[in-house]
C-alpha cells in the first residue's frame, strides 16, 4: 500500500516534529492533540505546536511554506480527520493506560488497512496491543523516531506476532524514501537497541567518570573525538536532551529489563543529579546543565559543574596525556595509555562493547542493525562491533576476564577473528550461528564505499579519485580533509573530462564525506599570500574558472550530488553543473565575503545568469543583480535543499533525495537521463546597466555601513562585488560574454586578498573555523 496521508496524535516536541518532517516530505498531515483547558481556540495546543515549529531552531521544517501541509486539530473534535489517514502516529505521553483508550476511539474512526503505530519509546508492543481487537493488532507497529525527527535518521521499527507484513513493509518503505530514515528491525525489548545500549553507555560513563575523579571536560574529550562519538561526548549529551528524562527512562527500563540484565547494577541516578534535577538545573532546556553559560555582568562565560562538590567554574580545556597519544595514535594509544583517561577509556569500552555484544540475538537479529542504530540514532562514527574490530575482540576478552565479567557467547565464536570481513569485494558479517553473510543493501541503494571495495579506481590522486559506477557512468569523489578543493582536485576534474568521452556517457560528482565540501583550501591561499605569491595566486583563480568552464561545456552530462555543506569553491562547482541532485539536508553558498574575498572560480557569473534568465523575477536589469548582491556579499547559506531553490543555487528542475543513502543511485539515474541526446549548454550574453546598478549598490552599502550592519572591510568586498554584478565599465546597450564576466571576477578577487584585513580573516577562519568581523 501506498502512504499518501498522515496523522500524528500528540502535538509534543516529539509529536510536532514528527508531523513537521512529514510535511517535509510534502506529504498533507493532520496534528490533534487534547483541547486546551479554558482557551477559547479548543485545537490551541496544536495549533500553538505549529507556530513553534516556525519559530525554533533548528528548524524542524525544511521550508516554513511545508507548515501549510499541517491541519490541527483536537481528539474531541477533530478526530474524525484520521479517517482518510494511511498512516496514524500515536505520540503522546508514555502511559499505558492513555495509550490504549486512544486506540480504542482511533479504531472507531481509522479505515480498513490504516496503518496505527507508536513512537513509544520503552513499552513493549505486546503490552500495547494487550485487550485489543485482533484486526487492531494486525494494522499496529511501533516506529520509533529520535528527536529532532528531522535531523536524526534513525527509526526504530517493530512488528509483534500479528502485525501484517504488508504494513510494515508499507511504512518501511515510506520512512525510507520519503522521510530519508534509516529504518532498523528492532525486537520488542525494553529499549528496543539505541536506548537500550544508549542508556547503559551513559550510565557507565557518568559513574566512571565521577569513580575516577575526572572533570565534565575530561570525561567528554575521551568518550567523545578519540572513540567516534560527537565532541558533546556523555555529560554534553545529557545536556542536550535533558537529565529530567533520565529517571523517567530510568524507571520504564527497570520495570521490563530481566532480572540478571547489567544495566539494573548501573541503574542509580547519582545524588548529584537528582540535587541538579531538583534545582532546576536539566540541562540546556533548563538553567544550565552540567555545563552552563554564565551571563552575569552582561558577558557569556562557559561554566562547567564540579562532579565532587557540584559547584560551577570556568569550563577549561581537558589536558590529559592520554588525551595527547589519541590524537596523533588514535583510539589504540588511548587505551594502551596509562593515566586516568587511559583508565577510564578501558573501563568505559570494556563494559559497552561486552554489555552490546551480550544483547544479539536478543534485541536484535544481526550485528549490522546494532551498528546502524547507533550511528543513526546517537551519531556515533563507528557501532559497537565497529569498536570490536578496532580495539580487537581478544583485547575485549582479556578486559571482560580480567574484570572477572563472563565473555558473552557471540564474542567467543568471533574468537580472535572479526565481525566484519570483505570477501571477493563483498562486504560481511558475521551472523549469530558463526556464519559469515553478505551484508544486503536495501533495493535502489548504492554506496561508492561498496564500489571501492569491489575494484580499483579508474583514476587516482591524493585529493580526488574517479569510480566506475556502472551503466557508463564515472564518480569524481573529492577525499581532502572536510573536502576541500585544492590543485589536485581540479586536476582530477580535467582528467575526468577526458577519459569521460572515450567510454563513458555521463559524471557524478558525489562523496560519503558528512560534508560535499567546504570550499577552497583557505590555507594554501593563505600560505600563498603570506609569501606574496601573487602571480601565482593570480593563476590559481584563472585555472579554477579554466576548470569549471571546461566542466560545463564536456561533451557529456555532469551531475553534483551534494550532502551536508556545500560552500564556496564547491557551490561555484555545483553551479556549473548541467543539473543537481542533493539530498534535503544541503547547505550550500557562496561564503566568500566571509573571509574578505568574492567568487573568482564563476560563482558571480553563474548565479547572476541564473537570475537574468528565471522566468519568475521582475522585469527590467536591477532585480537580478540585486538579489545575487544581497545573495553573495552577506554570504548567505541555504539551511536545506529546499531553501537552495529559494536562492537559486538549485533550479527549479534539479533534483532533491530525502534519504542520503539513496544520493547516488538517484544522481546516476539523473545522469543516464541527461545522456539521451545530450547538447552542452550554451552562454546567454549579459546586458548589464554598468555605473548605474554599481551606483544603487553603492548606496545600499553605505547605508549598511553607517546602520553598524557592516565593517569598513565589509564595504570594501561588497564594492568589489558591485563592481562584477554591474558589469564594470559597460552599459546595457553592450553584451558581456562569459570570459569578459571571468575576468570581472579575477580583476576584484587578487585586491580584496592583497588587503590585510582579509589576510586577518583567513587566518582567523582557519584558526577557529568562525567569520571575523574586522
Amino acid at each position: 500500500m501506498a502512504i499518501s496521508s498522515v496523522a500524528v496524535i500528540g502535538a509534543g516536541v516529539m509529536g510536532a516534529g514528527i508531523a513537521a518532517h512529514i510535511a517535509n516530505a510534502g506529504i498533507p498531515v493532520v496534528l490533534l492533540d487534547i483541547v486546551a483547558e479554558g482557551a477559547e481556540n479548543r485545537s490551541a495546543i496544536a495549533a500553538a505546536a505549529v507556530v513553534k515549529l516556525l519559530k525554533q531552531q533548528p528548524a524542524p521544517l525544511m521550508h516554513p511554506r511545508n507548515a501549510g501541509l499541517i491541519t490541527t486539530g483536537n481528539i474531541e473534535d477533530d478526530l474524525q480527520l484520521v479517517a482518510d489517514c494511511d498512516w496514524i502516529i500515536e505520540a503522546v505521553i508514555e502511559r499505558l493506560e492513555i495509550k490504549q483508550s486512544l486506540y480504542r476511539h482511533i479504531d472507531r474512526v481509522r479505515k480498513p488497512g490504516s496503518i496505527v503505530s507508536s513512537n513509544t519509546s520503552s513499552i513493549p508492543l505486546r503490552d500495547l496491543v494487550a485487550g485489543l481487537p485482533e484486526h487492531f493488532a494486525e494494522d499496529f507497529l511501533i516506529t520509533h523516531f529520535f528527536n529532532p525527527p528531522r535531523y536524526m535518521r534513525l527509526l526504530e521499527l517493530v512488528g509483534g506476532e500479528h502485525t501484517r507484513a504488508e504494513a510494515q513493509a508499507a511504512v518501511r518503505d515510506f520512512a525510507d524514501r520519503s522521510l530519508g530514515k534509516g529504518v532498523v528491525k528492532c525486537k520488542d525489548t525494553p529499549g528496543f537497541i539505541a536506548n537500550r545500549i544508549g542508556i547503559y553507555w551513559i550510565q557507565v560513563a557518568v559513574a566512571e567518570a565521577m569513580a575516577l575523579g575526572l572533570t565534565v571536560e575530561e570525561a567528554d574529550a575521551v568518550v567523545g573525538k578519540p572513540m567516534g562519538i560527537p565532541k558533546t561526548g556523555v555529560f554534553g549529551l545529557s545536556d542536550l536532551v535533558g537529565l529530567d528524562l533520565l529517571p523517567h527512562l530510568m524507571e520504564s527500563m527497570l520495570m521490563r529489563l530481566p532480572e540478571s540484565d547489567p544495566l539494573r547494577d548501573r541503574a542509580a541516578i547519582p545524588a548529584l543529579i537528582g540535587k541538579m534535577i531538583a534545582d532546576g538545573y536539566i540541562g540546556r532546556k533548563g538553567k544550565g546543565g552540567f555545563y552552563r553559560l554564565n551571563r552575569a555582568g552582561g558577558g557569556k562565560v562557559k561554566e562547567s559543574i564540579d562532579l565532587v562538590s557540584g559547584e560551577y567554574r570556568r569550563s577549561e580545556e581537558a589536558r590529559l596525556e592520554s588525551l595527547s597519544a589519541a590524537r596523533s595514535g588514535g583510539l589504540q594509544a588511548l587505551l594502551r595509555h596509562p593515566d586516568k583517561g587511559g583508565e577510564y577509556a578501558r573501563r568505559v569500552l570494556t563494559q559497552v562493547l561486552g554489555y552490546t555484544a551480550s544483547l544479539v540475538p536478543e534485541i536484535a537479529d544481526d550485528i549490522p542493525a546494532v551498528d546502524e542504530a547507533m550511528r543513526l540514532g546517537y551519531g556515533w562514527q563507528f557501532g559497537p562491533f565497529e569498536l570490536i574490530g578496532q580495539v580487537g575482540s581478544d583485547w575485549l576478552t582479556g578486559q571482560l576476564r580480567a574484570a572477572s565479567v563472563a565473555v558473552p557467547e557471540l564474542l567467543e565464536r568471533v574468537g580472535g577473528g572479526t565481525f566484519y570481513r570483505v570477501t571477493a569485494g563483498r562486504l560481511q558479517y558475521l551472523a549469530s550461528d558463526g556464519h559469515y553473510r553478505d551484508q544486503v543493501r536495501p533495493e535502489g541503494v548504492l554506496l561508492l564505499a561498496d564500489i571501492k571495495r569491489s575494484g580499483e579506481a579508474v583514476a587516482y590522486n591524493g585529493s580526488a579519485s574517479l569510480w566506475d559506477i556502472g551503466d557508463g557512468v564515472l564518480c569524481l569523489e573529492f577525499h581532502t580533509k572536510m573536502n576541500a578543493l585544492d590543485p589536485e582536485v581540479l586536476a582530477m576534474i580535467r582528467q575526468a573530462i577526458e577519459i569521460v568521452p572515450r567510454q563513458h556517457k555521463a559524471l557524478v560528482i558525489y562523496n560519503e564525506g558528512s560534508n560535499f565540501s567546504v570550499g577552497a583550501n583557505l590555507g594554501l591561499l593563505l600560505f600563498m599570500a603570506n609569501i606574496a605569491a601573487w602571480d601565482l595566486i593570480g593563476e590559481k583563480v584563472e585555472e579554477g574558472q579554466q576548470t569549471y568552464r571546461a566542466l560545463k561545456y564536456a561533451p557529456f552530462p555532469v551531475v553534483g550530488a551534494p550532502a551536508g555543506m556545500a560552500l564556496g569553491g564547491s557551490c561555484e562547482c555545483l553551479l556549473h553543473c548541467d543539473a543537481i541532485q542533493a539530498h534535503s539536508e544541503t547547505y550550500m553558498g557562496l561564503v566568500e565575503a566571509a573571509v574578505g574575498v568574492i567568487p573568482a572560480w564563476g560563482g558571480c557569473k553563474e548565479l547572476l545568469q541564473r537570475w537574468m534568465v528565471n522566468r519568475r523575477r521582475p522585469g527590467g536589469p536591477m532585480p537580478p543583480i540585486i538579489k545575487c548582491f544581497e545573495t553573495i556579499s552577506t554570504a548567505t547559506v541555504s539551511r536545506s535543499a529546499a531553501e537552495a531553490r529559494e536562492y537559486l543555487f538549485l533550479r527549479p528542475e534539479d533534483g532533491i533525495t530525502m534519504n542520503r543513502d539513496r544520493l547516488l543511485t538517484d544522481a546516476k539515474a539523473r545522469a543516464l537521463a541527461l545522456a539521451e541526446h545530450y547538447r552542452p549548454p550554451e552562454f546567454e550574453a549579459m546586458r548589464l546597466p554598468g555605473a548605474t546598478a554599481r551606483v544603487a549598490m553603492d548606496m545600499a552599502i553605505k547605508s549598511f555601513r553607517l546602520a553598524g550592519k557592516a565593517t569598513a572591510h565589509d564595504e570594501v568586498v561588497a564594492l568589489a562585488l558591485a563592481g562584477v554584478l554591474s558589469g564594470g565599465d559597460t552599459d546595457i546597450t553592450e553584451a558581456l560574454s562569459e570570459e569578459e564576466m571571468l575576468a570581472l571576477e579575477r580583476d576584484a578577487f587578487l585586491p580584496l586578498v592583497k588587503t590585510t584585513q582579509t589576510l586577518d580573516r583567513l587566518e582567523h577562519m582557519l584558526e577557529t573555523g568562525k567569520p571575523l568581523r574586522n
